[in-house]
């Protein structure tokens, strides 16, 4: 599966090139088939690889930090299974809302 599709990337970089800092919708979220892993990103650096977003390792202490779109593509769980993208996410808050819950 592609993680990231281009009018996503075009989403995720427009929001990380932003001038002022800005509490932004998540653009994506992407989760791990066969664990708990879950994140919700909102920005993609000008390098094409770095996000930044809510990343829930399945602990139950989610933060805001980044991760590499390369490490996330590489990840191959049980059975072959990598990470994938919720087709169906459309957020309906800003990252905040989502950091608070």
């Amino acid at each position: 599966m592609i993680l990231i599709t281009g009018d996503l990337r075009a989403r995720l970089l427009a929001n990380g090139a932003a001038e002022t800092e800005t509490d932004h919708y998540p653009v994506v979220k992407l989760f791990d088939p066969t664990g708990a892993a879950t994140w919700l990103l909102t920005e993609l650096d000008a390098d094409g690889d770095t996000l930044f977003g809510l990343c829930d390792l399945g602990f139950e202490c989610p933060e805001l930090g980044s991760v590499s779109l390369a490490e996330l593509e590489s990840i191959r769980g049980p059975f072959g299974l990598g990470i994938e993208r919720d087709l169906h996410f459309e957020a309906r808050f800003p990252l905040s809302v989502y950091t608070q819950a």
